[in-house]
């Protein structure tokens, strides 16, 4: 049975405390050469700077070798249907990442695959960012159990993987948005059950303020993400009072740590210069792309 990472509950809970465990020892030195002899096909449908590049180096890292197609040299469901991409792949490759929009182009792509399928974006889950964000978390605090974590924005796939991610690890996300772009109440109660044996939780409010009242880590995202631009000025006027700067990060822990899974748009959801704050620790959560996704990479091979 080939083993596909298309959301984050692909993982149980306590595979994701091992995977992570892994990730820091690559990050520290470790070698491994899971991937020596294999390719892994790297198919997206939207632009990336992150993704494409974490992938590629860590596949290289585990000795494999990695071959991207960009949108238009593939045409999934387009120039060709998907299901035969997907079996094309599976005979030529030995990993296949898919960075696309619908989660319905992936979830069929992985049911004609015999190869495993990483999801690399989808607009329902961020299942690897949320990976490198908790890997970033329990380098800062020592643990995602028992952590408070703020979300600041749009209830969007970065909010749902990342809610599955700290509850399934005993952590607690408050996640803060206005009317009408809250985190879907399937993805919600979904994130609860997950991480309910752990102990953790994630709950939805309106209030920055309440978000990050004594959290650990306040995070955000872009307010409008790829495929949303039409909606940028309505956005921009909905979002109003929810941008994270030195004056909210203020009313958060006295430790707080910022986090944002880029790009950024300084003067939209955080304040100029926020990225570079003492207390950001952005960077460091762009690089454990590449650490969480290798050991990921290496567990499904």
């Amino acid at each position: 049975m080939v083993n596909h990472f298309l959301k984050l509950s692909d993982i149980a809970p306590e595979e994701i405390q091992l995977l992570l465990a892994r990730a820091i020892e690559l990050k520290a030195g470790a070698t491994s050469n899971a991937l020596a002899g294999k390719s892994v096909a790297i198919l997206f449908e939207k632009p990336s700077l992150r993704t494409k590049l974490s992938f590629w180096v860590g596949a290289e890292k585990l000795g494999g070798h990695p071959v991207h197609f960009a949108p238009e040299e593939v045409g999934l469901g387009r120039r060709e249907p998907i299901a035969d991409v997907a079996n094309v792949m599976s005979r030529m490759s030995d990993i296949a990442v898919i960075r696309t929009f619908e989660q319905s182009t992936i979830e069929e792509f992985a049911a004609a695959a015999s190869i495993p399928v990483i999801n690399a974006l989808t607009d329902f889950e961020h299942p690897c960012q949320a990976l490198a964000d908790t890997q970033t978390i329990m380098e800062q605090l020592g643990g995602v159990s028992g952590a408070k974590v703020a979300y600041i924005g749009d209830g969007n796939n970065v909010a749902v993987s990342l809610g599955y991610a700290v509850a399934g690890l005993g952590g607690h996300l408050t996640v803060a948005s206005p009317a009408g772009y809250t985190v879907p109440g399937e993805s919600l109660e979904g994130a609860n059950t997950y991480g309910a044996s752990a102990g953790g939780s994630v709950t939805q409010v309106t209030s920055p303020e309440e978000a990050v009242a004594g959290a650990d880590i306040v995070y955000t995202d872009v307010w409008t993400s790829m495929g949303q631009e039409t909606e940028t000025a309505k956005r921009l006027v909905d979002f109003d009072g929810y941008q994270v700067n030195p004056g909210l990060l203020d009313q958060a822990g006295a430790n707080v740590k910022f986090m944002h899974d880029l790009p950024a748009h300084p003067g939209e959801e955080i304040s100029d210069g926020l990225l570079y704050d003492s207390r950001s620790v952005v960077f460091d959560q762009a690089e454990n792309r590449l650490w969480a996704q290798a050991a990921l990479m290496e567990k499904l091979i």
